[in-house]
């Protein structure tokens, strides 16, 4: 079988899914991954086969630039105007659909290498509307797969009674200029990755709307590799705090926030991982004798020996926490940051506050709470013994595969 995933260009949208890219190569399957900007050296040092179907442009530098600037900026404007599509992305960017980009820079490269490839199969992310195109111009059948802990798309309050498929003026166009055929392809089933304490499944069920079946997988973490360093392997004197504010926020909202984490941290008796590249660290000036400047250090390193973890909201930032037990202190920043804090605080394995707001006190009072309270490790335990009965992404391998040809 010869399977093509595809995914949006962040960290946080490509690496949720490299543990089920490596179940299929694993089980004998031919791979392919098609991304863009970052994504392909990412992918590729994660040992995979990888094209980048928008070369020569960094797509999400662009999208970034765009949503931080008064309208879209001239690097989104040179970005779309290279597709010819500049005015549908136009209309659906003043809808709010930022990640339109991605469909409109990403679609026909991906169609390109998938048929190149010969692809039987497409696996792309939910949020990623040119997986789905790029299957029905090859005429293949399509396994969505749900990359974000936070939120889901059979979510009732996503949904508002729309069909996941529906066209809108990028998707349009694409179709017009590349010859899509119109209608979606076939969909295999769609993959909740969540707890179902937390959101997700507790068995397979059908989508309402189009009868798609809904399937449940483990959420695997996978951060990139590292050498591990010897004090990430052995359990510390004092609980280990991690602190990590991701690879967006630092772009969109700066570090401010971070200072008040830092100050809080540095006055208590803990072990604090900071794991933050040095652009970021710019403006902490010398930090406090128990903080470890770790760099971007894979969250995996260190979580298994860590009593606490706080960040920004991130999806895969807060799903790593979940799988290794371990409580959290979400500040949430923007987009579905606020709902990953919600699920966190709703479910007991941690607490959130806002962080336009927060200020050294808090940090440190939030802190001595989730280290001394035992309900919050108890409910993180309780979640990642959840998460390990789920299925794994090499069982959804083995059983999407006889469904391909049905």
């Amino acid at each position: 079988m010869r399977i093509l995933f595809t995914a949006g260009p962040g960290y946080g949208l490509m690496l949720p899914i490299v543990p089920l890219i490596w179940a299929a190569r694993i089980a004998g399957h031919e791979v392919l991954v098609a991304t863009t900007a970052e994504m392909p050296d990412v992918v590729a040092r994660a040992g995979l086969p990888v094209v980048d179907v928008f070369p020569e442009h960094d797509v999400w530098d662009a999208l970034l630039r765009g949503i931080t600037s008064e309208g879209d900026s001239p690097e989104v404007q040179r970005v779309a105007a290279a597709t010819g599509l500049s005015e549908a992305y136009e209309k659906v960017s003043q809808a709010g659909n930022p990640f339109g980009l991605f469909t409109l820079t990403m679609t026909e490269g991906t169609i390109d290498a998938g048929r190149a490839f010969g692809a039987d199969l497409v696996v792309h992310t939910t949020d990623h509307a040119a997986g789905r195109l790029a299957a029905a111009a090859l005429g293949v059948p399509v396994l969505e797969v749900g990359n974000r802990i936070s939120w889901s798309s059979r979510d009732p309050e996503f949904r508002n009674g729309r069909n996941l498929y529906d066209d809108d003026d990028v998707t349009l166009a694409l179709r017009d200029k590349l010859g899509i055929p119109g209608g979606p392809p076939r969909v295999i089933a769609r993959i909740d990755p969540r707890a179902p304490s937390m959101g997700g499944l507790v068995a397979d069920e059908p989508d309402p709307l189009d009868g798609v079946p809904w399937w449940s997988m483990r959420f695997v973490p996978f951060n990139g590799g590292a050498v591990v360093p010897d004090w990430a392997l052995r359990r510390p004197e004092r609980p280990r705090v991690g602190v990590t504010l991701g690879t967006v926020v630092p772009v969109m909202s700066g570090t401010s926030n971070l200072s008040a984490v830092i100050e809080a941290l540095g006055g208590m008796d803990v072990e604090v991982v900071l794991a933050a590249g040095k652009a970021d660290l710019a403006d902490l000036g010398t930090l406090p004798a128990n903080v470890r400047s770790a760099g971007f250090l894979p969250l995996s390193t260190f979580l298994p020996t860590a009593s606490l973890m706080v960040h920004h909201g991130g999806s895969g930032t807060t799903a790593a926490p979940l799988h290794y037990g371990v409580p959290q202190l979400v500040l949430p920043a923007f987009a579905d940051n606020p709902m990953s804090a919600e699920r966190v605080v709703a479910r007991g394995v941690g607490l959130s506050h806002d962080p336009a707001t927060v200020d050294v006190a808090t940090v440190r009072a939030m802190t001595e709470r989730l280290l001394t309270e035992p309900a919050f490790r108890a409910a993180a335990r309780e979640v990642s013994e959840e998460m390990a009965t789920q299925p794994s992404p090499s069982s959804i391998i083995q059983r999407v595969l006889p469904l391909v040809g049905a």
